[in-house]
């Protein structure tokens, strides 16, 4: 349950809320300062994604505020989570449990995924079925998602792997869908195109968002405490 914290009236979810606001607005600033000199259509979509990992952060958060500081991925799914499911690798079971709190699936989709078997759902469900001609895309298992959820995130060790962009490489393959396990001492990279360099962003149990190199991606997998990562890639 909602906790209010003491003396403001202010939920824990209200708090969260305020907090990724003004962090998306500082990032927009900064952001703004510092990519003057790229193209602009570089800078829109760059921002958009780090603010897509924002959102998805900060519905981890709430739902983990309802569900006595659990993720869906420590829920079981008879209790309204999807840790069976998780556990098997599915980024999409993770996900469909946070509709209400996400409210859109436009933004579990990067702007600049280059993946041409992907493309961006525009609703979490539909009431009539799509037929033929439809505009609309309803979310689906596959090819919606830019972003793997880190399986073993703690709400009590705010520096592990909540999720991120999926584009990286171990030993210079892409992990394929599903369950991958990422060693702290993997040799790991970014995949140049997504974002037009070197780096990406992941997102901490804390809901916070990092924009990291490929050494400063090492960095953060070495601080997670946890020798092999579990990541559901979609």
């Amino acid at each position: 349950m909602k906790q209010k914290l003491k003396g403001d009236g202010f939920t824990r979810v209200d708090l969260l809320v305020t907090i990724v606001t003004l962090t998306a607005f500082v990032y927009l600033i900064v952001q703004f300062i510092s990519l003057q000199r790229r193209p602009m259509r570089h800078r829109l979509m760059k921002v958009s994604c780090h603010n897509n990992l924002l959102q998805v952060g900060l519905a981890f958060r709430i739902w983990a505020a309802d569900n006595n500081e659990k993720f869906p991925m420590q829920v079981s799914v008879t209790n309204g989570g999807s840790m069976e499911l998780a556990d098997k690798g599915s980024t999409y079971a993770v996900f469909i449990v946070m509709t209400n709190i996400l409210n859109t699936p436009k933004i579990l989709f990067c702007p600049w995924d280059n993946n041409r078997q992907r493309f961006m759902a525009d609703v979490f469900a539909s009431s009539n079925p799509q037929s033929q001609g439809s505009s609309e895309f309803v979310f689906s298992p596959s090819n919606n998602i830019s972003y793997f959820v880190g399986l073993d995130a703690n709400t009590g060790k705010p520096k592990q792997i909540l999720s991120g962009d999926d584009h990286f490489q171990v030993a210079g393959k892409i992990p394929p869908p599903g369950l991958f396990l990422l060693s702290t001492n993997a040799s790991i990279k970014w995949k140049n195109g997504r974002h037009g360099d070197e780096q990406a962003n992941i997102v901490f149990a804390d809901g916070s968002v990092l924009s990291v190199t490929n050494s400063g991606f090492r960095a953060v997998l070495a601080k997670t405490g946890i020798a092999t990562n579990r990541l559901a890639m979609p």
